[in-house]
């Protein structure tokens, strides 16, 4: 490639004077306006000893000679001094000068720059000191000519370019290119490509403008690295002729300003309400700043499997950048983590992973997120153990998608960092699972099995929420009272943390007691009549849902049985029969809810289950979808349950749980299936 050349005329109206010399001998071949202005006419094609004939200019030919033979720009800043009248001190003009190595159309020679200093002079000899600011203007207009820690460019009109000071291929391991093409692209980041060319466009349109932009350049060692460039047209006689312009690296400036941005941001997300929002705080901090997209999974105790070295995660938060696909809800579905992830976790160090877009291998992430991925394009995947108190509570998994090239050593390490300082919302986090998992417990241990009856079949779910570290007040319970019937009950104690579930616990104990101690003439009102007055009198009373509902054999021999029922303020019990439409058992408005109006009368109501006839009792976790209107819930239930019905008792209610869009309540389900009577042998004929 040519040595790209500089082209003096950029300088005519320069306001510093500027003159180039060229050849051993230092001939003179360019001076613009402001070089005649301070100095006055000088001969040109001459050698610079006969230009410059007053005494004391032997320094000025060393410095030429100099910069000559090493190739090392130099400055000097002591004043000199071009004298106009020798009697007149005050007329005389100062000056100081830099000399640069360049190469012109002249061939190899030395651009002499001077500044006039003649008003600092003075002040100086009067004051004895030489002004700051115009030393500080001198020395930044050196270091823009010497170039030292830039690349500085010409771009001509016809859109070649040069550049003046080599460093392009020392920093991206490519020769420099004169055009503008897809190759130079390659070596834009992909992200900033677009950018860059509008950016471009915007300033060369029209009439021309300073260009200013900061880009991404994939450097020698294959990393990206920030930089900027900024670029001046020239216009001369009304036409552009050509733009100068630098371009410096920026990325410790630009690293460090997004560090502490970011990690004053990680200070922020302790106000997040819930601690599923802080983790997807936490997860929005990095994008799309140092990735496309983050998914966080809490590793909980109640996650990790028995067997040695198998650890499950749930994923608890997921953010994307804008343009990539929609994200797949959360469902607190958990996944054993594979053998990659797990030594992330035991290392406690982050993992890059690297793959064909959209390949990504087994057991990272669950495979919901890995179809998501697929989709993405996803072609990297940097694992991230957030370490809390010397053990791995969660993993975060940053994907580079689309054309994002893997994040370098800096881009990890800054994501590491970011993710830890978010200390005290996983703290809280934490501790509110912890808590949770207690709750569960007590839950699960409250809820136990139905009973068995004869003649009928009865299957029981408790689903959690999706929401991290909550837990809700709702109960199912079954049980055979003392003349044979079988008494059912469905609750919902307001509130998703421990006071609910231990209320939940007192409430249905309170009612089991009271419904089994009476006898059979107590309807199911009167047993919810004196549950809402004993809650009240022992001080636990609190707002609650529910519905109590007694099952008898009916008369006769067809297996058929007889419910009667109370409903405060709960959803409807479903009847789904063996032929037939599937029915809610609404009798219009319901009782008021428990703790409400102790005093408030009750009703009971009652219908017939036939055989194989199935009935179904369920919180309203089952049907409400916030934004949704009930009766859209409701019906989306009678639907599905009418499509199943025929399923056995188990995978039935299974699917009703696993039908439900947005599982982000607790659901309580419990299901009665009165048993089909046995076929009878026809009877013997004769032959």
């Amino acid at each position: 490639m040519p040595e790209p050349q500089l082209t003096p005329e950029v300088f005519d109206r320069a306001i510093v004077a500027i003159a180039l010399t060229a050849g051993p001998e230092h001939r003179l071949v360019y001076r613009n306006d402001a070089f005649l202005a301070l100095f006055g006419p000088r001969p040109m094609g001459v050698p610079i000893r006969e230009v410059f004939t007053e005494p004391g200019v032997d320094r000025f030919f060393e410095t030429l000679d100099l910069v000559r033979a090493d190739g090392t720009a130099r400055q000097v800043t002591t004043p000199r001094t071009v004298e106009t009248a020798e009697d007149d001190p005050e007329s005389h003009r100062h000056f100081v000068y830099s000399c640069s190595p360049v190469s012109s159309r002249f061939g190899p020679g030395v651009l002499v720059s001077a500044i006039d200093t003649t008003a600092e002079v003075h002040s100086a000899q009067r004051a004895e000191r030489l002004s700051t600011d115009r030393l500080h203007a001198l020395q930044r207009y050196e270091a823009l000519m010497s170039a030292v820690s830039q690349l500085v460019w010409l771009t001509r009109a016809d859109g070649t370019m040069v550049e003046l000071v080599p460093g392009w291929e020392e920093l991206t391991g490519y020769p420099w290119r004169d055009t503008m093409d897809e190759s130079w692209f390659e070596l834009i980041h992909p992200q900033d490509r677009e950018g860059l060319a509008r950016r471009w466009l915007d300033a060369a349109g029209g009439e021309p403008s300073m260009f200013e932009h900061g880009f991404r350049v994939r450097t020698v060692s294959g990393e990206y690295r920030h930089v900027a460039s900024r670029a001046v047209p020239i216009v001369r006689d009304g036409r552009l002729v050509e733009w100068i312009g630098a371009t410096s690296d920026i990325e410790d400036r630009w690293r460090n300003r997004l560090r502490e941005r970011l990690l004053a941001r990680a200070v922020a997300v302790t106000e997040a309400p819930r601690p599923e929002d802080a983790f997807a705080a936490v997860a929005g901090l990095v994008v799309p700043d140092l990735t496309d997209a983050c998914t966080v999974f809490v590793l909980s105790g109640r996650e990790y499997s028995s067997q040695p070295g198998e650890i499950r995660g749930t994923r608890i938060a997921s953010t994307a950048r804008p343009g990539l696909p929609p994200l797949p809800p959360l469902r607190q579905q958990s996944f054993l983590l594979g053998p990659r992830a797990r030594r992330a976790v035991a290392e406690q160090a982050p993992a890059l992973l690297t793959f064909p877009a959209g390949h990504v291998p087994p057991g990272l992430v669950p495979e919901e997120s890995s179809r998501w991925l697929a989709r993405a394009r996803a072609t990297s995947l940097t694992l991230l153990p957030i370490v809390l108190d010397g053990v791995t509570v969660a993993l975060a998994a940053a994907a580079g998608c689309d054309d994002t090239p893997p994040p370098g050593r800096a881009d990890i390490e800054l994501l590491q960092d970011v993710l830890q300082r978010a200390q005290l919302p996983l703290r809280q986090s934490l501790e509110l699972q912890r808590t949770r998992d207690v709750a569960l417990v007590l839950q699960r241990a409250l809820l136990t099995a139905p009973p068995a009856v004869p003649g009928a079949e009865l299957t029981a779910r408790y689903q959690p929420g999706n929401r991290a570290a909550e837990v809700g007040g709702d109960w199912y319970d079954a049980f055979v009272l003392p003349d044979g019937s079988l008494a059912l009950t469905i609750g919902d104690v307001a509130g998703h943390d421990l006071t609910a579930a231990t209320t939940m616990g007192q409430l249905r104990s309170m009612l089991r007691s009271i419904a089994y101690n009476r006898t059979h003439l107590h309807t199911p009102a009167d047993a919810l009549t004196g549950l809402d007055a004993a809650a009240d009198g022992l001080g636990v009373a609190v707002f609650a849902t529910a519905v109590h509902l007694h099952l008898a054999r009916a008369t006769g021999t067809d297996g058929g049985w007889l419910a009667a029922w109370s409903n405060a303020g709960h959803p409807p019990p479903l009847l789904l029969p063996a032929d037939g439409a599937p029915r809610f058992l609404d009798t219009g408005e319901a009782d008021v809810p428990l703790c409400v109006a102790p005093t408030e009368p009750r009703h009971t109501h009652r219908t017939p289950v036939g055989p194989g006839d199935t009935l179904l009792l369920y919180t309203d976790g089952l049907v409400e979808v916030p934004g949704e209107n009930l009766a859209t819930g409701l019906a989306r239930l009678a639907a599905s349950a009418g499509q199943a019905h025929g399923l056995p008792l188990p995978d039935l209610c299974d699917r009703l749980l696993a039908g439900v869009p947005d599982a982000r309540d607790d659901i309580a389900l419990i299901a009665f299936r009165a048993a089909a009577p046995e076929p009878t042998a026809p009877e013997p004929t004769d032959a």
